[in-house]
């Protein structure tokens, strides 16, 4: 009787163990916002690719809006060096107006946009947070310089190929701000690199 009474037990635990497990695996992962306001353009323009274009290029603009606000914020918080802090600032000021910009182009089309930070922005957000001193404000100035280029070749190809007018000058206008940025990160970081 007590064999039969210890087996229903390992039998019993080792259920509860796999529902257990399979109770963990069922847990939604929350979506990446990038990846949701995809699909939601997605499903709304699927046949009108003119539309999708336009509607991809103004959730990286988004995306890229959200990254630089939250880095900027840490910029000010954690740096010492105060031209750090000034660029921190004034990302988020100049992205915070973007962000109002792209939203105004975005509702008046129907268009979905990330609402918060990306897993991807996250990423580096937490690689620059892992940093101190001048460890961070090197990363900071070279995670300026990639993010700005790459910004750039974004709002440069959209200033050209966009269907949408509005779209289109909007970009352009913003690929001069954004060059003005990359231009301030580049002597921020030759400036960095002395030290």
């Amino acid at each position: 009787m007590k064999k039969i009474l210890l087996a229903s037990k390992v039998v019993l635990g080792a259920g509860i163990v796999l529902l257990s497990l399979n109770s963990c695996k069922n847990e939604a992962k929350q979506e990446d916002p990038k990846e949701v306001a995809e699909d939601q353009n997605e499903a709304k323009f699927d046949s009108i690719d003119s539309k999708e274009d336009d509607s991809e290029f103004l959730v990286d603009a988004a995306e890229i809006n959200l990254a630089e606000i939250e880095i900027g914020k840490l910029a000010q918080t954690k740096s010492t060096n105060p031209e750090v802090k000034k660029f921190g600032k004034m990302l988020v000021d100049e992205h915070t107006k973007s962000t109002a910009d792209v939203k105004a182009i975005a509702d008046k089309r129907n268009f979905s946009l990330p609402t918060s930070i990306t897993e991807e922005g996250k990423d580096e957000y937490d690689k620059l947070n892992e940093k101190t001193g001048v460890d961070f404000d090197k990363k900071f100035a070279d995670m300026m310089v990639d993010g700005h280029e790459k910004a750039i070749d974004k709002f440069t190809k959209a200033s050209e190929t966009a269907n949408d007018a509005e779209i289109k000058a909007w970009a352009s206008k913003n690929v001069v701000a954004l060059t003005a940025h990359l231009q301030h990160a580049k002597q921020l970081k030759e400036a960095l690199d002395k030290k």
